[in-house]
This record gives structure tokens, sequence and C-alpha cells, in this order.
């Protein structure tokens, strides 16, 4: 009886339009969207590469003293820019198609020309000033004492640094990808819909199914559990799909683990249709209203955990309600994927999935509870 409740309840729950619509459909657009707004932000603004530039070249004097310093820059260990000499034509065309970030026209001084302001601009504008800071100061020295200009260039060519660079992570660092992880957590919390489902249609006066059920020989338990591990089968297979087109299509890079990234967003559908059942088996009231109650409640813990504002998440990390996020399953769920591609180490990781089974435990425990001892005078 078992496998036979446990057959007909993913059936059943394949014909649900909700299921379809809010764990499938909905999250295959939703990322979409984010990707369209977000895909390119961290690439083109924050994250470093090497920045390619035209020059054109008017003064030939000082366009002879400029390629010997474009040319230490290149070849230096740590590049930062790429130079091509070119004609303003050209270098217009070339800034248009953002082939380059800007241009470079060298005259008595050097000017710049950028098409927007972004991280790359501005590592351009600083190139620019301190080179015509310091043929001001060598063309001053040269003509107050010449013999002083020999020690000045050999100043200015020296690079002090007292920092030492050292990366904090050799993981995804791109701070854009929350989102498609807050997105992960909210597929897993929409699950709420499959578990309500199951603990709606065990309940006599909510249901003619649940009524049947209820005079069934069959022992409740034996029934609520078979119809949850269904339940879990069809949430996992939503969220391996909602995973696999992330990763596949969007290109949203999740890290080098992947078989644990998969592993966790399974047990996060787990959470999200515990919690569904844990709702559903609440009180007396109609399927909407419970319906209502699980879309509210997944919403309001997805925006604690970032997903409609990132800033919300720090701004209740700093807040007296820090201890919410440590058991508010969307943020849980969401840390769970960012453990995994920031930290080498699991520390953090294994907190987050100790915390998702025992919160698990703790929905199906109560559902049970409310569930299974209900007894009706008449149906």
């Amino acid at each position: 009886m078992f496998w036979h409740n446990f057959k007909y309840e993913i059936i059943t729950h394949l014909r649900v339009k909700e299921v379809i619509i809010w764990l499938m459909i909905y999250p295959i657009a939703l990322g979409t969207f984010f990707k369209a707004a977000f895909g390119d932000i961290y690439d083109n603004d924050i994250k470093f590469s090497i920045v390619k530039t035209a020059v054109v070249i008017n003064n030939t004097e000082n366009g002879e003293a400029f390629k010997k310093v474009a040319e230490n820059l290149e070849n230096a260990d740590d590049a930062a820019f790429s130079f091509i000499y070119t004609d303003k034509d050209d270098a217009l065309k070339q800034l248009k198609d953002e082939d380059v970030r800007g241009i470079i026209t060298v005259d008595d001084q050097l000017s710049l020309t950028v098409s927007s302001n972004s991280l790359k601009s501005t590592m351009l504008e600083t190139l620019v000033e301190k080179y015509n800071l310091n043929a001001k100061i060598i063309t001053d020295t040269a003509k107050k004492d010449p013999s002083k200009t020999e020690a000045v260039v050999k100043a200015l060519s020296e690079e002090i640094s007292t920092v030492k660079a050292e990366a904090l992570s050799e993981g995804n660092t791109n701070m854009y990808d929350q989102y498609f992880f807050n997105l992960l957590a909210m597929v897993a919390l929409f699950g709420t819909i499959t578990g309500l489902h199951i603990a709606v249609q065990n309940q006599g006066n909510l249901s003619a199914l649940g009524a049947r059920k209820c005079v069934s020989p069959t022992p409740k338990s034996r029934s609520l559990i078979a119809s949850l591990c269904g339940t879990y089968v069809i949430q996992s297979i939503c969220m391996v799909i909602s995973l696999t087109f992330i990763i596949t299509v969007l290109r949203v890079d999740m890290g080098n683990r992947i078989p644990l990234v998969y592993m966790t967003a399974i047990l996060a559908g787990i959470v999200g249709s515990s919690m569904g059942f844990t709702i559903g088996s609440i009180g007396k009231m109609s399927f909407a209203t419970k319906n209502a109650m699980c879309t509210a409640v997944s919403l309001i813990l997805c925006f604690c955990s970032g997903l409609m504002d990132a800033s919300i998440k720090q701004k209740i990390a700093e807040s007296s309600f820090a201890w919410f996020n440590k058991i508010n399953p969307a943020a849980v769920i969401c840390e769970s994927f960012f453990s995994l591609n920031i930290y080498k180490d699991y520390t953090r990781y294994i907190q987050c999935v100790v915390t998702m089974i025992i919160t698990s435990v703790v929905f199906v425990t109560i559902g049970l509870l409310m569930t299974r001892r209900r007894k009706y005078a008449s149906l």
C-alpha cells in the first residue's frame, strides 16, 4: 500500500497547475530576468581584467616618451593595461564598438576619452593624471636644476608598496550571484505548495479525498509518510531542473563542488515541502487561506534573505534580530550555496546542512502530530 500511495502522490502532483507554474516555469523566467539585469555588471565593472586602450599620438616627442612608459606597463608581471596605437577615427570606432575602454590622446599633455563611467574608466583617469603630474615634475626640475633630473626620474619610476595582496577566497566572488542563490531558496520554499496538498488531502473536513483516507483501513501514518516521500521526489525534480537551468543555460558559476550543490538543492526542497506540510496541518482554515499563508510566509522569509534587496540580509545581521536568519530557511539555504562557492573548508556548510535537516525533522514531526491524531465526529 505504501508504494501505491507513493506512486499516485507523484502522479497527482504532476497534474497540479501550481506545481508546474511556480516550481518549474516561474523560476526559469525569473532566473532569465536576473541574468539579463545582472549578468554583465560584475564582468564589466567589478571583476578585474586588462584594460584595453587606444592611443592617438599627435605630438611625436611626447609620444615616444609615453610609448616607453606604456611598454613598461604592458610588460609588468601584473599588467593592468594593453595599448593599441591608431588614428583618431579608428580609435573612436573601437570605443563605440566597446573594443577598447578609452582613448588616450598624446599632445603636449595626455587627454582621455571614455564612453561611460566604470572602474576601468577610473583606472585610465588615474593613469593619465599620474603621467601628466610626473611629466610636469620632470619638466620643471629640468628647467630649474638639470643635474637633479636623473634622480627625480628614478624616484618617480620606483613603485613603493607596503601592502601585500592576498586573496581571501579562491571561489566565485560575484556579489550578484547571491540573487540566484536566493532564487533557488525561493523555489525550495514555494515547495510549500506540495506539502500543503499533503496536509489538506489527509484532513477529512477539508477535502473529499481526505474523508476517504480517514475511513480507509490503511494506517494514517503510513499514508502520510508515503505521500511525503512522493512530494519530496517531485520537489527534488523541480529543484534539479531549476539548478540545471541556472548552471547550463544561464552560465552562473556555482563553484566546483557541483554534486554537493545538487545535494543541497534537493535538501532545500525537502525543507520547503516539510514547512508546507506543517502550515497545512494548522487549524480548520480552507485550502485557499492556507495557500495564501504559505505564499506570504515564503515571500517574507525570502525578503529577509535578500531576494528583493541584497542589503536587507546585512541589515538584519547588524540588528538585534541577527538570530532570525540563522533559523530562517531561505537564509540558511542561500548561505549553504554561498559557503560552497566561497570557503575551502566545510565548517559553515555543514552548519547549514545540519540546520536544514533539523528544520525538516521538526516540521514533519509537528505536521504528523497535528494530522495523524485528528478525529471527526462525522464526515
